[in-house]
């Protein structure tokens, strides 16, 4: 087993030839690499099966469970991102601007590798896939740091990248898995600043923070989600069920989930009873303030430490609110810069929320289950960053690309 630094010398040896590659090359590679994966689906969902049955045995809850299990569709879907990702624009060696000066210099920009890209993740091995893709398309190496609970699926992905990058007679050490699990191992890989140009973290509060806390190399933050769905008074009642019933269950366990909702009071009466019979369907606990309770029966009292938990559970927060200005107040002082989403009918509220909501992601009328690489065209996602320095969103080609600046002259010295 190679240590972090002996790992972090190979993929910093890796970089000037990926740096070169071709689009074509690159394309070629990744579809090649969707090819091997799917043909590997047989030990992949083996190897997923051993991680899946120990986390069952830890006492895991279900939802981080569906976050770390895969089958045939999901291995289908994490290939189908990487021919996505071989399919979209190369944005290496793009000019973004190119302006001459009065002394006849031309000075521009262009799109350059980032170099060397840490990812330190928990339980979701198709980051494992995605985070490939992205930086190979970008000319990085990538070092990964998956959580132990995934260690069989990602140690069975990562050798099938490298099998089809070893077939395609490029550097297999553009993707390399640390499969040391031990604490120092993981707090030597955040000092690792010599060879990792940034790190980003993907996971829970507890994950980030301590990445953010402890890492010497530049990290890009991205954040969990307690995501809101605020119903306007004017709202189409049965669409804001569809859209929170959809928000909420269809995927509990991950970041773009639905975990608060607020409600403007004019319409609770008529919203809260039908949602509830909607949500009971997946046995959703509901925890709300007096309003809410006031207009449905079997909702719980919500402490206040609710409105700013990430569940991660078939559980939702409900506040009652008497304006949209209360609305945006509330949501903007408990979330966590993710996904909000309104419901209405009213283009002055749907505009003000758009405006004054401070979040990555601001939806009207839709799902915040759309924040996602994949959903907004970009193949995968190597993130959803909740900052706002460098990138913000789910972080495509563009957010694992700097730039450098250029200069064209014909003999000018400075005066």
């Amino acid at each position: 087993m190679l240590s972090v630094e002996e790992i972090g010398k190979k993929a910093k040896h890796t970089v000037p030839a990926l740096a070169k590659l071709k689009s074509g090359e690159k394309n070629e590679a990744l579809n090649a690499v969707a090819k091997s994966l799917i043909d590997g689906t047989k030990e992949i969902l083996e190897a997923n099966e051993k991680d899946v049955i120990s986390a069952r045995e830890r006492g895991m809850k279900e939802g981080l469970v569906d976050r770390l299990m895969l089958n045939e569709k999901r291995i289908q879907d994490i290939a189908e991102g990487l021919r996505q990702i071989a399919s979209l624009d190369d944005p290496i060696g793009e000019v973004i601007s190119m302006k001459p000066r009065p002394n006849g210099l031309l000075i521009g920009q262009k799109r350059v590798p980032l170099g060397v890209v840490g990812i330190i993740y928990e339980s979701r091995p198709n980051v494992t896939a995605d985070a490939f893709g992205l930086c190979f398309k970008t000319g990085n190496a990538v070092i990964l740091k998956g959580g132990s609970d995934a260690a069989n699926s990602n140690g069975a992905i990562v050798q099938r990248i490298r099998k089809a990058l070893r077939e395609q007679g490029i550097e297999e050490d553009a993707v390399q898995l640390i499969e040391d699990n031990r604490r120092e191992t993981v707090q030597k890989f955040m000092k690792l600043n010599q060879y990792v140009d940034v790190l980003i973290p993907r996971g829970g509060a507890n994950l980030i923070r301590t990445v953010v806390e402890t890492s010497t190399i530049p990290v890009i933050e991205t954040g969990t989600g307690n995501c809101h769905i605020y119903v306007d008074e004017t709202a189409d009642l049965q669409m804001a069920i569809d859209i929170i019933f959809n928000a909420k269950t269809q995927r509990i366990g991950v970041c773009n989930a639905c975990e608060s909702l607020v409600v403007h009071e004019k319409i609770k009466d008529q919203l809260l009873p039908a949602l509830k019979e909607r949500l009971d369907e997946k046995n959703v606990e509901l925890r709300g303030d007096e309003g809410a309770r006031e207009a449905a029966d079997g909702i719980k009292e919500a402490m206040p430490e609710d409105w700013g938990k990430e569940y991660l559970d078939y559980i939702l927060s409900i506040k009652t609110v008497r304006s949209i200005d209360e609305a945006i107040a509330h949501i903007n002082r408990y979330n966590t810069g993710h996904s909000e989403a309104i419901v209405t009918k009213d283009y002055a509220n749907a505009q003000k929320f758009l405006n004054e909501i401070d979040a990555a992601a601001v939806y009207v009328n839709a799902s915040t289950r759309f924040t996602d690489g994949f959903e907004f065209g970009f193949g995968a996602e190597i993130g959803i960053s909740t900052q706002k320095l460098h990138a913000r969103g789910p972080m495509g080609l563009l957010a694992l690309t700097t730039t450098k600046y250029i200069i064209y002259g014909d003999g000018q010295i400075r005066q």
